[in-house]
């Protein structure tokens, strides 16, 4: 028994061990447990059950690799009775060649925003999206290269320098890209004045930004017809409101609302402030540039607004929704959804030294992305919305999620890697004959299969991107549902090539299949990565049962043309 005149006191201790406890144990929790806790603690019912295996596995797939699984995968996954099989396949996932393609592609669609082939080629660019993905460059470094390059560099070196020179360099034009994309800012509306509705958007943050470019423009070198940046020494951001136009500001390179950065004392005589000079057909090169300061300036710890765009958009890319929605215009008028979570996801994606991998593979764990697409019985308008992720959220097919989804359901991807392997099986027959460079290429086999696979498919893919991409300069989310896209799945001469029974492919395998009963199963787990119902196995012999065996090809070109243009095949859920 405690003395009465100790009791007190060891209470008191206990209550405050207590409460020094729950952050420190708060802390122990693992990043996605963390999450999960804020998210359903703004719930007031309960949220969605778990997906099935069959959703879970076309998710991951979809969200980590851009396409669906293989048959041969679907079905092993969904046979696998390993609690932690979901936790393994993320993994794997994450270390497969389609990893990286798959970041090649979302990047590519968000930085450059379906622009053409002017100044850099396209498949330069995309080498080096897959090689910074593949190598798991950190995000910060990885945003340092692109506003970084300014295509002076070697030819092989020049590709980073796409995202600037596909705008022409031009400032403004840069400095609304520059804050819409990095900063989570559409600053457009401020450049005549601060935002009329937008408080927290001034004029002043988008001349800051602006003034980082203001001295650069846009030079072709006469020799190599190569564009790239000159910049001048010298040259003063000045901005007017047009509700003021008595008044003229001038400002430094600053970052949102950082100190300016003060350009440094200049010589007096004009020549001595560049190492080249400007002359006509001459690159002007300053010994000070402005725009050096603007990638370090940009891609730094100080800049809140940075980490917090990209955890961000890394979220609405596995949940199908930002927490700040849409994902530019980040101010005090359009709160994120869960305030705590969002500064939890950008203090920890700092804190992982902006490691997409390790950031994604954490989303990818939480209860909250492992939902079912489907609401609970009597749910809520409000449990249903979005914004709450009480239930998955419902995304159509990116165009090259689309084309290689249906490449893969159709057996299309399949042939194509029978065909690499067999060719790289003649390769490395006579590796004795190759340098060792040529070895060493040869060596890491299943990178060397993806990359041939692509390239003999790239031009399916970017069929798919004219028909149902965004228009040049637009966001991908811009785009809508239009006759064109279904006529396209409908009687589009590609898509009903792939259809047409031949040699491996989905149909031709079906086709061979003498009882209708054996059909259903193979076909589901091609197409939609799950196994078809009772009712949908009935449904499928019944078919196939009324067109009789002299038309079983037919019947099974149709039941699979069926299942590739319905809503379950075309959104990623």
């Amino acid at each position: 028994m405690v003395p009465g005149a100790l009791a007190a006191p060891i209470v008191l201790m206990l209550l405050a061990s207590g409460l020094r406890s729950a952050p420190a144990a708060e802390a122990e929790l693992s990043l996605h447990e963390r999450i999960d806790r804020l998210i359903e603690a703004k719930l007031d019912a309960p949220p969605a059950a778990p997906a099935t295996d069959g959703e879970f596995l076309r998710r991951a797939y979809l969200d980590l690799a851009g396409t669906i699984p293989s048959p041969e995968e679907a079905r092993a996954f969904l046979d696998d009775p390993s609690p932690y099989k979901r936790d393994r396949l993320v993994d794997r996932l994450l270390e497969l060649p389609s990893y990286a393609r798959r970041m090649q592609y979302v990047f590519d669609a968000t930085l450059l925003e379906r622009r053409g082939d002017q100044h850099v080629p396209r498949a330069d660019w995309e080498a080096f999206l897959l090689r910074c993905f593949a190598e798991n460059v950190p995000y910060d470094e990885f945003v340092r290269r692109i506003l970084e390059a300014d295509g002076s560099e070697p030819p092989e070196q020049r590709a980073p320098a796409k995202f600037i020179l596909e705008r022409g360099a031009d400032p403004d034009l840069l400095t609304r890209d520059i804050g819409r994309l990095f900063l989570g800012r559409d600053l457009q509306c401020a450049q005549c004045h601060d935002h009329p509705l937008i408080e927290d958007y001034k004029q002043a943050h988008y001349y800051g930004l602006r003034a980082f470019l203001d001295r650069t423009s846009l030079f072709t070198d006469p020799k190599t017809s190569r564009a790239m940046l000159a910049e001048k020494a010298e040259g003063e951001t000045t901005f007017q409101s047009v509700f003021r136009k008595s008044v003229t500001h001038t400002t430094a390179p600053r970052i949102l609302d950082l100190e300016p950065i003060a350009d440094p004392e200049l010589p007096e005589n004009e020549a001595e402030r560049y190492e080249v000079a400007p002359a006509k057909d001459v690159r002007s090169i300053p010994k000070y540039s402005r725009f050096d300061q603007l990638a370090p300036s940009l891609a730094s710890d100080d800049v809140d607004a940075f980490s917090r765009t990209i955890a961000n958009r890394l979220w609405a890319l596995m949940m199908k929704r930002g927490l700040v929605h849409p994902l530019d215009l980040d101010h005090a008028d359009n709160p994120p959804s869960h305030p705590e979570l969002l500064d939890l996801l950008a203090n920890s994606i700092r804190a992982m030294d902006y490691d997409i991998k390790a950031f994604l593979r954490e989303l990818a764990r939480t209860r909250a992305y492992r939902r079912s697409s489907e609401p609970p019985p009597g749910a809520s308008e409000d449990l249903v919305e979005p914004s709450r992720f009480a239930v998955a959220g419902l995304e159509p097919l990116s165009p090259e999620q689309l084309a290689w989804s249906l490449m893969q359901a159709l057996g299309v991807v399949d042939a194509h890697r029978q065909q690499a392997e067999a060719d790289l099986d003649a390769l490395e027959a006579d590796l004795c004959d190759l340098c060792r460079e040529d070895r060493d290429r040869i060596a890491n086999r299943p990178w060397r299969i993806e990359q041939m696979v692509h390239d003999r498919l790239a031009g399916n893919v970017r069929g798919f991107v004219q028909i149902f991409g965004a228009s040049e300069g637009q966001p991908d989310s811009s785009v809508e549902s239009s006759v064109h896209q279904a006529l396209f799945l409908s009687n589009g001469p590609l898509v009903q090539s792939w259809l047409n029974p031949s040699g491996t492919n989905l149909t031709a395998r079906l086709a061979a299949i003498e009882d209708p009963a054996a059909v259903a199963e193979p076909l589901y787990l091609a197409v939609l990565s799950r196994r078809p119902s009772e009712e949908e196995r009935a449904e499928v012999v019944s078919y196939l049962e009324s067109r009789g065996a002299d038309q079983r090809a037919a019947a099974v070109r149709e039941l699979a043309w069926a299942l590739v243009t319905c809503s379950e095949f075309r959104f990623d859920h």
